[in-house]
Formats: structure tokens, C-alpha cells, sequence
């Protein structure tokens, strides 16, 4: 029994109060109303250990979203529509390039473009005639927010989708993969499987 000493302030939802879940009738007490409190209990269940797993993962990512949200509330717009944007916003800097340098933006350009051509491949469509095709409507339309059709809805546009992902993700996840470049680059001796044998 829970009386008012033992709870404090907090109340018995009379309508719950006391429940009862899954096959082994499992019994919950529920307590709400409690005054002053900023913490909230997430209780998952599922029919194996991996699916619990799973669904902690995807509660700590949405939550990792909704932080940097907070963080910056800027957006983009996903489905690839940005890198595709990025990778011919990079190429036409490197056109004005006179030096060898260019053909390092180039490379950069073209690895943004392996973001699209995954999420296409994933989808099951055919990774390079859909990037071909959205990278060619992006530019004769001017619109950088067309991308990768995941869904088959029909839509290239991400906004109509309603796809969007955090400014501050996406930057991290450029800057963190220019960063391992970079670091790769830097090694003097690379050698190759089965060398100096």
C-alpha cells in the first residue's frame, strides 16, 4: 500500500493505478503528478533482447536529434538533396581553379555525391542513373532541394516529403569525414596487403 507519507506529493492515476502487461501479467505501478520533476521513464518491452536493443538505439538518436535542435535549430533538407547541392557547388569552385588543386575538389565533389548514390542503391533503385538524373534536375532547375526518392512516391523535392535532417549533424558528419581523409593522407608509408613478404 502507498500512502501520502510514502509518495509525497505524487498522485495514483485512478485510472491506471495499478496495471497489468504482456503474457506474464507483469504488474506496473503507475505514479503521476509529481511536482517539481523533470524526468521521465521510457518502459520498453519486446519480444527478444535484440528488438529491445533496437528500439533503445532509436530512442537515444531521436533523442541525439531533438538535442541538436536545441543546440541549432537549423535544418537542411536530406535524402541526399544536400551533398548533391554541396558536390556541384564544389565542382563549379573548382572550375575556376587554375592549379592542381582542382582535381582535390573534384575528388571531394565526388565523394559527396557516394551519399545519394548509397541511398539509392539502398532504396533498390539504380545508384547512377538516379543520381545522374536528380544531379541534372537540381541544375536545370535551380532547386537544391530535390534528392534521392527513397519512398517511390513519385516526389524528388525533399520539403514536399518532409525530409529533413539537423545543420549541425550533417556539418559534423562532412567535417569528421574530411578530418579521417585528411589523417589518412598524412601517412608516409602505405603498404599493401602481402608486401615486403
Amino acid at each position: 500500500e502507498f500512502s501520502a507519507r510514502a509518495i509525497g506529493s505524487s498522485g495514483i492515476n485512478a485510472e491506471y493505478g495499478e496495471i497489468g502487461f504482456g503474457t506474464t501479467k507483469d504488474r506496473m505501478m503507475v505514479i503521476e503528478d509529481c511536482h517539481n520533476s523533470r524526468a521521465v521513464t521510457l518502459f520498453l518491452r519486446g519480444s527478444n533482447t535484440m528488438i529491445v536493443q533496437e528500439a533503445k538505439r532509436s530512442i537515444w538518436d531521436a533523442m541525439c536529434v531533438i538535442r541538436n535542435l536545441v543546440k541549432d535549430n537549423r535544418i537542411v533538407y536530406g535524402g541526399g538533396s544536400n551533398e548533391i547541392s554541396c558536390a556541384i557547388a564544389v565542382s563549379d569552385a573548382a572550375d575556376k581553379v587554375p592549379s592542381i588543386e582542382q582535381y582535390a575538389m573534384r575528388s571531394f565533389a565526388d565523394a559527396l555525391e557516394s551519399v545519394p548514390m548509397a541511398l539509392a542503391e539502398n532504396s533498390g533503385l539504380s545508384p547512377f542513373a538516379t543520381l545522374a538524373e536528380v544531379k541534372s534536375r537540381q541544375i536545370k532547375e535551380n532547386n537544391p532541394r530535390l534528392g534521392i526518392d527513397c519512398m517511390d512516391t513519385g516526389k524528388s523535392d525533399m520539403k514536399e516529403q518532409h525530409v529533413i535532417e539537423t545543420l549541425i549533424g550533417k556539418k559534423q558528419q562532412i567535417m569528421l569525414a574530411t578530418q579521417l581523409v585528411r589523417m589518412i593522407l598524412k601517412i608516409d608509408d602505405v603498404r599493401s596487403p602481402g608486401e615486403g613478404e
